[in-house]
């Protein structure tokens, strides 16, 4: 057993990719000691994002959180690298941060199967794509993992670890205790389903948003105002949307659609809004329309909020909470931490849950599904919390 812990021990970290996770991940790796490449395709690449990082750092000596001097030991911990065999040589673990797109990460990984050492752990920074797929296609599926790190990394606490089906408990371990020891959260999702724990409940909701928003003749912001005073969000579903970005959401409902029809009832709007470019707060107009490219809020209130019963959302997070249970990926303790941190939820999901009345929930499910289809049918645990 020696061997095997020695063997799994992590000093040195390559990510491969260099955006806003790339580079994030790179920065709170290295900020916790460990040694770092982070490799792209082309240099400029790695320049921009080592700007990005040293603007981050000066933020923070600026702020008083490290010293110039702490500063620059962090900074001398990350290389750059273009030629992915360099970029591996001495790596322990490899986290790989691509776009989100399935043939280019199956690309990525051929590529990286070949010149990593076979002692090598790859994990994949992915929110939506099925980790046990991307680990089949290489020679170590036993060695992968998947780690979902939240944007931005070095503000967001929660990390979601998704084991592949073939994943090793030692490497479960080992990324557990590598997200612990760079100041984050770790959730694990104990089954690869579609969009893990987080985006589960997330995605969804925004659709559902769009339903209630249909159906009921509300507007916008009694809906947001409601999702903010009566669920606890930091603020409204569509504020949130806004703010994740549409192409985010888009993307993500199409993935989850393609692996199980049952997770999510897609609304046109969201992929309306895509292809028209309203993206949100980084396009100027999403949901909502912004003034400018300040970090602007939209005004909800109190009076707003009694506008709209948010039972039909509450029913639709409740649910796919109660999925996750009902199918082993996760419990209710685990689901909880994962949407405070994941979604900055102000109060448990189940807390609200009763507030609504569990009974209530279930017959305002059962009517949706007279009505709408299969989709709104209740959980059996939801059934059986009555």
């Amino acid at each position: 057993m020696q061997d095997k812990a020695e063997e799994l021990s992590i000093k040195n970290i390559t990510v491969l990719g260099s955006g806003v996770m790339g580079h994030g991940i790179a920065q709170v790796s290295a900020m916790s000691g460990y040694n770092v490449v982070l490799r792209d395709v082309e240099q400029q690449f790695l320049d921009k994002a080592m700007e990005k990082i040293r603007w981050s750092l000066e933020k923070l000596v600026s702020k008083e959180k490290i010293s110039k001097s702490e500063s620059d030991d962090i900074l001398s911990r990350i290389k750059t690298q273009v030629d992915l065999a360099q970029a591996v040589s001495s790596a322990d673990m490899v986290i790989e941060a691509v776009p989100e797109i399935m043939d280019l990460k199956k690309k990525v990984y051929s590529e990286l199967d070949r010149v990593a050492d076979k002692r090598v752990v790859f994990a994949s920074n992915t929110s939506t794509l099925p980790i046990t797929e991307i680990a089949n296609t290489t020679s170590r599926p036993d060695k992968f993992i998947g780690i979902h790190f939240f944007n931005p990394p070095q503000l967001m606490k929660l990390v979601e670890v998704i084991p592949g089906q073939k994943t090793g408990q030692d490497v479960v371990d080992m990324t557990v205790n590598y997200v612990k020891s760079v100041k984050k959260e770790p959730v694990i999702c104990k089954k690869d389903v579609p969009g893990f724990i987080v985006n589960r409940l997330f995605i969804p909701l925004v659709h559902e948003a769009c339903w209630l928003k249909q159906r009921e003749g509300l507007k916008m912001d009694e809906i947001d105002s409601a999702v903010k005073f009566r669920m606890g969000f930091p603020m409204g579903i569509f504020e949130l949307a806004d703010f994740t970005g549409m192409d985010v959401i888009h993307k993500a409902t199409i993935e989850l659609q393609l692996r199980d029809k049952k997770v999510i009832f897609p609304h046109p709007d969201v992929e309306k809004l895509f292809n028209e470019k309203k993206l949100g707060q980084k396009s100027g107009e999403g949901f909502y329309k912004y003034s400018d490219d300040k970090y602007e809020r939209i005004q909800l209130d109190e009076n707003l909020a009694k506008k709209c019963n948010p039972i039909q959302l509450v029913a639709n997070i409740l649910n796919n909470a109660a999925w996750l249970v009902t199918n082993k990926a996760s419990d209710i303790a685990e689901i909880e931490k994962a949407a405070q941190l994941g979604l900055g939820l102000k109060k448990p999901i189940f807390d609200t849950a009763k507030e609504f009345g569990i009974k209530n929930i279930v017959n305002e499910l059962n009517q949706l599904a007279k009505k709408y289809g299969q989709f709104y049918e209740p959980d059996p645990l939801l059934v059986s919390m009555q």
